[in-house]
């Protein structure tokens, strides 16, 4: 990920942007540049039962072994607008966040060891702060122990680097995430890069991303909100093998791992972006859409191909005069439209925002068993 686009998505993501479902839009032509979505989404706040969590293990096609196995919800975290299913990512992130409980109380006691994450932020920013609060308070909720150092905006890139380090050799901690973006003066793949890869939670680690893209590879760990987002697909009994995919945006914390991800499970995946001629025509043409643009209300009802299932990444605030704060959040898929056509949709708020903590704790688990031979 680079400062360049981390710092352009902040600047984005604070202004009031005013598109509407109903608008005629040029956005076809505007789509934003790649890796423009603020740094977990908001961290979107917040996987498997006792006997399934553990990092997703995905497959070649070439030899065909049976799929992992996959625990459907019950029918009452999905709710339906006309002949649409709205998929209900708060009540999956609550049973995942019940599951993980159960584990760690397991784990603790059976060999005395609680998972620890360690965040460290660097720097004031109101936005970031919320995201460490919002990441303690979900570590607190299912058991996993929380270490936070912040750090001055005007702290060296060496000092940041000497924290990771202390973290890196600590025995109690199993996850280390560097709260992003980070100032301008240092260098953020330096930093994410110091990040032990046994400890990468959040997934970006050269090392795991390559072993993502490699067939017969498997990562130790999956960026968060592309995880949560076949998470999702998979908790609602959705198929995605044999299927055409559409990703919109390419960033290197959300586009880029969702279509490797879809590829794994064998879609057929093709990545619409900033430089991509009729991204219209493209979009229609798939059976699942996953969106990560920031691009408020950008993809219309004309882009879905009915029966479509959409996974909206997407999180932007709009004007609204009604209410109190001044504006309302909308996701990057026109809402009011899509459920008109498409069978599935996740609403935004409240779709695959919870979803990226609840990956983040079960990364974090998954890495304290595997440290310590736990199964």
């Amino acid at each position: 990920m680079a400062s360049a686009a981390a710092s352009s998505c902040s600047s984005i993501s604070m202004m009031f942007l005013t598109h509407s479902c109903g608008a005629t839009s040029s956005t076809a032509h505007r789509l934003l540049p790649p890796g423009c979505l603020r740094h977990r989404l908001h961290c979107h706040p917040l996987q498997m039962g006792p006997t399934y969590l553990r990092c997703l293990t995905f497959h070649s096609s070439a030899a065909e072994p049976p799929s992992p196995p996959h625990v459907v919800l019950p029918h009452a975290s999905l709710t339906t607008e006309a002949n649409t299913k709205v998929i209900d990512g708060k009540a999956v992130a609550k049973q995942i966040r019940d599951e993980i409980t159960v584990e760690v109380s397991r784990m603790k006691e059976a060999i005395g060891v609680i998972p620890g994450l360690a965040v460290i932020l660097v720097g004031d920013r109101k936005d970031s702060a919320t995201y460490v609060r919002n990441k303690k308070k979900a570590c607190e909720s299912v058991g996993i122990s929380s270490l936070e150092v912040h750090l001055a905006e005007d702290s060296t890139e060496e000092e940041v680097l000497k924290h990771i380090s202390g973290y890196n050799d600590d025995p109690l901690v199993h996850g280390i995430l560097v709260q992003l973006p980070l100032p301008s003066h240092m260098n953020e793949q330096n930093v994410l890069n110091a990040v032990r890869i046994e400890k990468d939670v959040d997934g970006f680690h050269p090392l795991n991303i390559g072993r993502l893209a490699m067939r017969g590879r498997e990562p130790l760990f999956v960026p968060c909100t592309p995880k949560g987002c076949i998470e999702l697909l998979h908790r609602h009994g959705i198929s995605i093998k044999g299927k055409r995919a559409v990703v919109i945006g390419r960033s290197n914390i959300v586009g880029m791992p969702a279509a490797l991800l879809l590829q794994r499970e064998d879609a057929t995946v093709t990545v619409v972006h900033s430089r991509t001629n009729n991204p219209e025509e493209i979009t229609k043409q798939a059976d699942i859409i996953i969106s990560a643009v920031g691009q408020p209300n950008m993809v219309k009802g004309s882009w879905i191909k009915p029966g479509a299932v959409i996974i909206d990444v997407g999180i932007n605030p709009v004007e609204d005069p009604s209410s109190p704060r001044g504006y309302r959040l909308v996701g990057d898929v026109c809402y009011e439209e899509a459920v008109e056509v498409a069978s599935a949709v996740t609403p935004v708020p409240g779709g695959v925002g919870p979803m990226t903590i609840a990956m983040l704790l079960q990364n974090t688990l998954i890495s304290a068993k595997r440290m310590h031979n736990f199964e």
